[in-house]
């Protein structure tokens, strides 16, 4: 059972009862569509056997479950390039729940706050003399989804054991931590709801959250959560490069359903596996109603051109040929060329399955291209341009 097919099912039954953004519809086109006829093909054809390979085009839509391997092996290799032969933390920063629905009638400008708080956070504690007195370098990825597919929105952070100091000088953090965890929540909190506060007049409430217009329910709205302790936690560092990666690849390029998780769809109810963290991370079965589960899904569709995956510290874009190589060079890290030739999709196809897709599947032998185009293909033209026997 794949997602595509419960889309594909009951996408009519999901309409009548919702009405979904542009940016939804896109992504409900593209999951249905993608790797059908509808979006177009291209025919091969064995120079030696004759076998014919027809392949459907994929949609590249970043939510869709099918098309997230390309575009993760072609990020990671760009990372490899960026390691530090040191061990890495994993920092996880999570608000409450009783800011879910304004972050939700506001995706863009709180997500934007999301990454902001985060990663200020980190800086800033990072280059307090009293820790370590540097800047540091964070990978930041956002996740709106939790296992059951509710609507939780939190912050991934990668970050090197370690920082650069301003006279250019590595200085190591502990093996066990690289910040105190109640500082990091204590700062985190004050920080985005600093940043929430100036933004309120760009803020707009619907439903359940119509009340914050009025600015003395918004004030005793934040001394409430100013009140309540704020979820942030890292992880033990990663034992070395390769396990960073493959990390990272599970984390950066991961949608919010994967396929081998969907258990069954029948008589409008589909079942899918997930973990529950509160009952000691055991796996259990959750079962909704086929619109249900649609619904929860097109929750976690980012606005149009939203960047999910960001650089800080010596990592940021800006700083990144000076900074990370002299970092590389402090720590004793391997160098290789930051700027890397695209990977083809031969190049990762060969890679993540061990197949030459230019080669025939049956006897090995060159495959040549006969046919492509972004419709659908002519069944006569594809039978006219197949040599004869």
């Amino acid at each position: 059972m794949k997602l595509q097919d419960i889309f594909r099912t009951y996408i009519d039954d999901y309409l009548q009862k919702y009405t979904p953004n542009a940016v939804q519809l896109k992504a409900i086109n593209a999951i249905i569509n993608c790797r059908t006829a509808a979006l177009g093909a291209h025919v091969n054809v064995c120079e030696e056997c004759g076998t014919l390979e027809i392949s459907y085009n994929p949609c590249n839509n970043r939510h869709c479950n099918l098309c997230q391997t390309m575009a993760k092996e072609k990020w990671l290799a760009a990372r490899q390039a960026e390691l530090l032969d040191i061990g890495y933390f994993h920092t996880v920063f999570t608000v409450p729940c009783e800011l879910n629905a304004v972050i939700y009638q506001n995706q863009k400008l709180m997500y934007n706050l999301l990454f902001q708080a985060s990663a200020e956070t980190v800086l800033e504690l990072s280059a307090a003399k009293n820790h370590l007195g540097g800047q540091p370098g964070i990978t930041s990825v956002l996740h709106t989804w939790g296992q059951n597919l509710d609507f939780h929105p939190h912050i991934h952070q990668v970050i090197p054991g370690g920082v650069l100091t301003e006279d250019g000088k590595w200085r190591k953090s502990s093996d066990k931590f690289l910040l105190p965890i109640k500082a990091l929540r204590n700062k985190f909190r004050g920080k985005f709801l600093c940043l929430l506060k100036q933004v309120y007049s760009q803020l707009k409430f619907f439903g359940d959250t119509e009340y914050l217009q009025n600015p003395t329910e918004f004030e005793r709205f934040l001394s409430a959560l100013y009140a309540k302790d704020w979820v942030v936690y890292s992880k033990a560092p990663f034992k070395s490069s390769k396990h960073i990666l493959d990390y990272l690849g599970r984390y950066t390029h991961r949608v919010a359903i994967s396929n081998n998780r969907i258990i069954s769809c029948e008589n409008g109810v589909v079942a899918f596996k997930w973990r529950d963290r509160r009952d000691g991370n055991k796996e259990k079965v959750m079962t909704l109603s086929a619109v249900e589960f649609i619904r929860r899904v097109l929750m976690h569709v980012l606005p149009d051109r939203f960047m999910k995956i960001r650089h800080y510290g010596f990592l940021a874009n800006r700083a990144k040929t000076r900074k990370l190589r002299l970092a590389q060079k402090l720590t004793g890290s391997k160098l290789m060329p930051l700027i890397r030739a695209k990977l083809t999709t031969r190049d990762i196809m060969l890679r993540v399955t061990g197949r030459d897709i230019t080669r025939c599947r049956c006897c090995g032998g060159p495959l040549i291209t006969l046919h492509s185009r972004a419709s659908p293909p002519n069944p006569n033209l594809i039978a006219a341009l197949i040599p004869s026997a």
